[in-house]
């Protein structure tokens, strides 16, 4: 007999560890199959349609500007935004695989001694008035076999949710970066527009000087007088303003980086390269697999179809194994006696008759969650699609205004040095050399604008295309 039982015991325990080996593709629901993306054959505004893409690069190779390889470097170590990614992306990981745990056997042990009468095991049991000992030890184990596949499902929706995450840890490190790029970019471009607004200063002080003397002595009028002392005062207002807006990004760059506030050492706009007028930017088909945005968002279409499945797998029974090992005794001192050996097999059936429309509604539910899933797949390659079309035509458009603007400053720049040779030969008035001035200065900002505007056009667009932002040691940018 016992012979019997150890055998019946072995071959249910077999059985069990057997029946879902031979039933791994048989979870319930749809597989899932990316949806269809209606990608045109080349982006709009692109001037041609090549293989590679600009965001192929590495982006020192971009801008060569090792102050800006340092900034970054220590916005990716320190970002507070980044880090809270990061942790999120741990919390996903665990999650993915606390979902895979039950597909395995679950183990557990428990025990428990006492002394009293009338009662066995902690259970009222009469026992003819005896004061007795009793002692337990068990091993107990119980195995879902996922027949239907509602495990698995669950599984593949948590991984897919920590891919998910991951994908997104990688897009808010591209905009960090992003980030800091356009924002050291824009110091820069403050830096020069101060330096202009100083020597537009300097320039309209000495000919409100100038202006005054000659009104003294009865030259000029004193209608130059005020134009002068206008212009020098609309000059002296634009300082302070730029002042602020440096301390401003200065401090919002600070807090990209993940410290207090404080001055930023950086580079001069004047040392800044940019890149080849031909910048490639690869097939749309293409960027679907580098940009994170996306990415993250088919994961999150993964995560909805597989919780279809698991929602349909609510609807049949679940199948479990449960057996236990362990030892029980009324006496202590029996306790390790082969008597006091027990252990259970068996099977336990559960599944719903009626629940009120619950099941229904879930699956439900979770059809419409992967219809919202997919919706918001769908609309990223679009708004994807988008965002390179508008870098492409920013960066195209502000290169042509840069070089207009370039233009504009040298023509202006040569008439105040003519308006003030023909002053100083006597052929003209003070007041055409203030004119030429008053046009000038404007002019340099505004050119000023647009050349950092083009750099931030290309920074965007590196970003739109997916670019990695991947870390580089500092001696890559050595010459």
């Amino acid at each position: 007999m016992k012979c019997f039982e150890k055998r019946s015991f072995s071959w249910l325990l077999a059985a069990g560890l057997c029946l879902p080996a031979w039933m791994p593709g048989c979870a319930i629901g749809p597989n899932y199959r990316r949806p269809a993306v209606d990608a045109p054959g080349n982006y709009r505004f692109a001037a041609s349609q090549e293989t590679n893409s600009f965001a192929d690069l590495p982006w020192w190779e971009i801008f060569k500007d090792p102050v800006l390889l340092d900034l970054v470097t220590v916005a990716v170590t320190n970002n507070y935004n980044l880090r809270q990614a990061v942790a999120r992306v741990e919390q996903a990981r665990n999650l993915a695989v606390a979902a895979r745990a039950p597909l395995f056997p679950q183990i557990d042990y428990g025990g428990n001694v006492g002394r009293g009468r009338n009662a066995l095991f902690n259970l009222p049991a009469p026992s003819n008035g005896a004061t007795e000992s009793s002692a337990t030890a068990r091993l107990n184990l119980f195995w879902e076999i996922d027949l239907w596949g509602r495990l698995r499902r669950l599984s593949e929706a948590a991984r897919a949710e920590y891919l998910a995450t991951d994908e997104a840890r990688r897009g808010i490190t591209t905009s960090l970066v992003s980030d800091v790029a356009t924002a050291y970019f824009q110091l820069l471009q403050l830096d020069e527009e101060l330096a202009i607004q100083r020597a537009a200063t300097n320039a309209y002080a000495s000919s409100l000087r100038l202006f005054e003397d000659r009104l003294n002595n009865g030259v000029a009028s004193k209608l130059e007088t005020d134009r002068a002392a206008a212009a020098l005062a609309n000059a002296a207002s634009i300082m302070p303003r730029l002042e602020l807006s440096i301390a401003t990004t200065e401090n919002q760059l600070n807090v990209l980086l993940g410290r207090n506030v404080g001055p930023i050492a950086r580079n001069s706009l004047t040392n800044q390269v940019l890149v080849t007028p031909d910048i490639p930017a690869g097939l749309p088909s293409d960027l679907l697999r580098r940009r994170p945005d996306v990415l993250a968002r088919e994961q999150l279409v993964i995560a909805a179809n597989a919780n279809i499945g698991a929602s349909l797998a609510n609807f049949f029974p679940q199948i479990g194994l449960t057996t236990f090992i362990g030892k029980v005794s009324p006496e202590l001192s029996a306790f390790t006696a082969g008597s006091a050996n027990m252990w259970n097999v068996g099977a336990s059936v559960a599944g719903p008759l009626f629940q009120g429309g619950q099941l229904r509604a879930q699956y439900r539910a979770s059809k419409a969650q992967f219809d919202e899933a997919r919706a918001a797949y769908e609309l990223s390659i679009l708004t994807a699609f988008q965002e390179v079309s508008d870098a492409l035509m920013a960066r195209e458009k502000l290169g042509v205004a840069r070089a207009h603007n370039e233009q504009a400053a040298l023509a202006l720049a040569a008439s105040v040095d003519l308006a003030t040779q023909r002053y100083i030969g006597g052929r003209s008035s003070y007041y055409e050399v203030l004119q030429a001035q008053q046009e000038l200065y404007p002019t340099q900002r505004t050119q000023v604008q647009a050349q950092v505007g083009e750099l931030v056009a290309i920074i965007q667009l590196y970003k739109a295309l997916g670019g990695g932002w991947q870390s580089v040691p500092t001696t890559s940018l050595l010459p």
